[in-house]
């Protein structure tokens, strides 16, 4: 085992990061350490490489971010017994405290004092990754690594789609980012009828077309409200599930979701908004939803069955492929809308 690692470190309070050489994370008796074949770029490393508001309110630096990745287990703590040297693994990077209310009736993934691997410690842009053994997760060897890399992102889709009915409903995902268009590719695996994908951006408006959805539509140019009622005989959608977090955005939503209809909202708004709760949500009978994280483990065992049953084709999402130690460019090609998910290789050695 080597003493020093490649990694991506945010070393101090200010926009950048660096490539380091960095110590090796000393493991302790419950904890695993990986070895990270893929790690994938979120737009929460954007933050962070940025260093907006958010970052500053929230980052500690010195850190090495990084939260979605997948690798080879190298070495365990005395006390681990779900794993051992060689298994292939991700690891569900929100780290619950066990101990709060919401941990101990079954919702550890919204926990009162949870901690973010890649966030608030040191995470997976690196060669080696500490994770608990309890946020393990071991990967059937027929998905591969760059599928595995995502599924974080992928979880957050899954737990999206499937937080109520989806089967032979119509669906409109609203922002097509990596997530949004995740969603298109769980929602027609899980058999809805019609997928709507709204989105502003003409690469991501291009992705979403691959994903299979079945009308893809610009907001910003496209009467949205018109075509969807036309198209549904004036009902509007069963299920909006909210990407973006941009207001007019959600309101479109909350404007095109039938009577009695679904929302479910992942996307975060950068400030608090207006919203017409009266004609809304309320007369509107809807069913509003904030949806947070991946359910622990439940999100993980149906990714796993899709992926594992050949469901999912998230090729057209992967837009690129670089070596960690080019991580800046990757944030550059972030920055011009033209990118997707990013996936970085701690080796230098790009594999599909």
């Amino acid at each position: 085992m080597p003493e020093t690692m490649l990694a991506i470190v945010k070393p101090e309070a200010a926009p950048g990061a660096d490539v380091r050489q960095m110590p090796v994370p000393q493991i302790g008796p419950d904890d695993v350490l990986v070895k990270v074949k893929v790690a994938s770029v979120c737009g929460t490393d954007l933050h962070i490489y940025n260093w907006d508001q958010w970052a500053q309110n929230r980052i500690k630096p010195p850190l090495i971010p990084g939260h979605e990745f997948c690798g080879n287990v190298v070495a365990v703590g005395k006390n681990v017994t779900a794993v051992k040297e060689g298994d292939f693994v991700s690891a569900e990077m929100h780290v619950a405290c066990g101990k709060c209310y919401q941990c101990r009736t079954g919702e550890a993934h919204i926990c009162q004092h949870v901690k973010i691997i890649g966030v608030d410690a040191n995470g997976a842009f690196a060669e080696f990754v500490k994770i608990p053994e309890s946020n393990i997760w071991k990967i059937d060897p027929g998905i591969p690594a760059d599928y595995a890399s995502v599924l974080d992102p992928l979880g957050n889709a899954v737990h999206t789609v499937l937080a109520g009915e989806i089967a032979a409903k119509t669906v409109a995902i609203i922002g097509c980012g990596p997530i949004g268009l995740f969603c298109i590719a769980v929602a027609r695996a899980c058999g809805a009828s019609e997928v709507y994908a709204l989105e502003i951006n003409d690469h991501r408006r291009k992705l979403a077309t691959k994903m299979k959805a079945d009308h893809v539509l610009n907001p910003a140019k496209d009467n949205v409200y018109e075509q969807v009622m036309d198209a549904t005989g004036g009902t509007g959608v069963d299920v909006i599930l909210e990407m973006s977090g941009h207001p007019d955005a959600i309101r479109l939503g909350f404007k095109i979701l039938r009577l009695g209809g679904r929302a479910s909202l992942l996307g975060i708004p950068s400030k608090p908004m207006e919203l017409n709760l009266a004609n809304d949500i309320i007369f509107k009978g809807a069913l509003v939803q904030g949806i947070n994280g991946r359910l622990m483990y439940k999100t993980w065992f149906q990714m796993n069955a899709l992926l594992k049953a050949g469901k999912l084709d998230l090729d057209p999402v992967i837009t690129d492929r670089m070596p960690m130690a080019d991580f800046s460019k990757g944030m550059d090609r972030l920055r011009t809308g033209e990118s997707s998910k990013i996936l970085l290789y701690p080796n230098g050695t790009i594999s599909k």
